[in-house]
């Protein structure tokens, strides 16, 4: 017998993130921002140069995401005043954004979440 744990796949850390969070729906997302939620988008510069952007959103990539939105960073974004913030995050197609979204909830910030569908939903619903 073995004392190994059992190997998570990425459906399984996927599905636990989004566990933890209250998903918002394309439709919602200005409602949201006009409540006062930030949106993130954190595709890569590569990838908005392709798929498209939204004016909506502030652009900060995945890589630093944490580093700019904890409040405690040095590294912070002026919009990260306290851990009550209500940041929604953007992604292509609303994967990457569940996990970094429980990354956000890690560090305290308890109201991060994403958006389902991703930018791919959400310019269908802006058209």
């Amino acid at each position: 017998m073995s004392d190994k744990p059992t190997p998570r796949t990425i459906d399984d850390v996927l599905a636990e993130a989004r566990s933890r969070l209250q998903r918002v729906d394309a439709a919602s997302v200005p409602a949201e921002l006009e409540a006062g939620a930030i949106l993130v988008d954190i595709r890569p510069a590569a990838q908005r140069a392709q798929e498209g952007e939204t004016d909506l959103a502030l652009v900060i990539e995945r890589n630093v995401l944490e580093w700019r939105c904890d409040p405690a960073s040095d590294a912070r974004i002026p919009e990260a005043v306290d851990h009550d913030v209500r940041w929604i995050i953007l992604c292509q197609q609303g994967y990457t954004s569940s996990l970094a979204a429980a990354a956000l909830q890690d560090l305290g910030l308890h109201r991060a979440t994403d958006v389902i569908g991703g930018y791919e939903a959400l310019a269908a619903v802006l058209r």
